[in-house]
């Protein structure tokens, strides 16, 4: 065995991954689990397929997974799943929601509801998170966002903000942390091929394929591949809102 082979740290590692019941969680609890790592997994609504998930992934891998239910934008929620956990190498904040629609056809509540899945959830994992990384003078925290967060959308206000706030959050939260050896990225994807898509029709997706250079939507697994390289990347990448969207923006 040489000298660079006794070094490496083949402590197996724990993600937890939220919203991973479908699109780019699930996607990234396949890459996370291939990799060899123990996963925690959350979804709100589709737990049926979250734990179908969690057995395959097991079976597969030989790792851990466990499959909880939680609203991610409910802090009582948020510690509940934590308090299941007692190590966290990586932290991938995935959950989110949108909402298409007038700002002035919006309600309080729904503008609200955004806001909470969508942003207050990261503060509540990261805050959550964060002693357990301290522990160990490590960790990777991933944000999932989106090209609205800088570009803004019409019709998708409220959206757009919470991925605003999202990349805000996520480059005050890396100055924060990089004197611990703790990373903050996040990947601003574009277009998708998700559920969350699902509502474009065949003419609408025509024509926003037609505005993407590459010509095509992103698939999960790019997003996912994309999310663990960046949890393996060199200590010295932090506070990057790096861009996945076929050379759109």
């Amino acid at each position: 065995m040489s000298a660079i082979e006794r070094n490496i740290d083949r402590t197996p590692k724990n993600a937890l991954i939220t919203g991973a019941s479908r699109g780019i969680g699930r996607a990234a609890a396949e890459a996370f689990a291939k990799a060899g790592f123990n996963l925690t997994l959350t979804c709100l609504n589709s737990m049926d397929a979250l734990e179908s998930l969690a057995e395959s992934l097991e079976s597969a891998y030989d790792i851990s997974c466990l499959a909880l239910r939680a609203d991610m934008g409910e802090e009582a929620e948020v510690n509940r799943v934590f308090s299941a956990l007692t190590d966290l190498d990586v932290l991938v904040n995935n959950a989110g929601i949108s909402h298409m629609g007038l700002l002035t056809d919006m309600t309080a509540a729904q503008w609200r509801r955004i806001l909470a899945v969508n942003l207050d959830s990261c503060f509540y994992t990261c805050r959550a998170a964060i002693p357990l990384m301290l522990k160990k003078h490590r960790g990777s925290i991933i944000n999932v966002s989106s090209v609205w967060g800088a570009q803004g959308a019409s019709m998708e206000t409220a959206y757009s903000a919470s991925k605003g706030g999202m990349n805000a959050f996520t480059k005050a939260l890396a100055k924060e942390l990089a004197p611990s050896n703790i990373q903050v990225n996040a990947i601003a994807c574009g277009v998708i091929d998700t559920e969350m898509n699902s509502c474009l029709s065949d003419e609408e997706r025509s024509a926003l394929r037609e505005e993407i250079p590459a010509d095509r939507f992103g698939s999960p697994a790019e997003a996912a591949e994309l999310i663990l390289q960046i949890s393996q990347a060199p200590a010295y990448m932090t506070g990057q809102i790096i861009t996945m969207d076929g050379g759109w923006y």
